[in-house]
């Protein structure tokens, strides 16, 4: 096993057990079986993105672990990065909450619903990964890369953000809380905040990508945004 193989597994790791004690400690209890299902869901994906990106895209799997608030290069970033960060943990804590007690009577039918949703975002995600090997957790633009206008980026400019959307949407859902979804009200101008930037960043530092954004109108959702 290389270098990058052992961090990309130990950060996968630290970040189950983080998760793990949010939800965990949050609820007061193990007997959280909506928990279960969503952590089974959320890692049974990220270890098969992993592995694939160990032997399809080692080049991509580095660049994706280069993130969070202090690997961005602006200030707004970190900002923005901050803010998501502090709102993907409230999207664990306010569940785990409302489980201790008792604030939700979500149905199991929605709590499935809510799983769907996030097994959808992952999917769109990994399709992304495959369609552009440049799609770093960092604003940045490399010396070779390229206008991506194929796939899902020909449907809409930031195909990943929409995973993420999805994703974040099935959040309060898969974890039996309708109080979380104030939260996830709270981080769509952040969400938004992010990618505006980015498309800012990107017209100045990569050819080819303001004509790009004139040949596909939409941002996040087709034929809305």
């Amino acid at each position: 096993m290389n270098e990058l193989s052992k961090k990309a597994w130990l950060k996968l790791g630290v970040l189950a057990v983080v998760m793990g004690l949010l939800l965990f400690l949050g609820a007061g209890t193990v007997q959280y079986w909506q928990a279960w299902v969503y952590l089974a869901i959320f890692f049974g994906f990220s270890i098969f993105t992993t592995g694939y990106l160990i032997k399809k895209d080692p080049g991509l799997l580095e660049r994706r672990l280069r993130g969070g608030p202090t690997a961005e290069k602006q200030k707004t970033q970190k900002i923005i990065m901050l803010l998501a960060v502090i709102g993907f943990a409230a999207l664990l804590v306010v569940p785990a909450l409302d489980a201790r007690f008792q604030w939700s009577n979500v149905p199991t039918s929605l709590v499935i619903l809510g799983d769907a949703f996030t097994l959808l975002g992952f999917y769109i995600t990994f399709l992304v990964y495959k369609e552009n090997s440049f799609a770093a957790s960092t604003i940045q633009v490399s010396s070779d890369q390229k206008v991506i206008s194929t796939g899902l980026y020909a449907i809409v400019r930031h195909p990943m953000y929409a995973g993420g959307l999805i994703y974040l949407l099935g959040m309060p859902l898969a974890l039996g809380s309708y109080w979380a979804f104030p939260v996830f009200i709270a981080l769509l101008p952040v969400l938004i905040w992010r990618l505006l930037n980015e498309e800012q960043f990107l017209a100045k530092n990569l050819p080819g990508y303001t004509e790009y954004c004139k040949k596909v109108g939409c941002r996040l959702i087709p034929k809305v945004f």
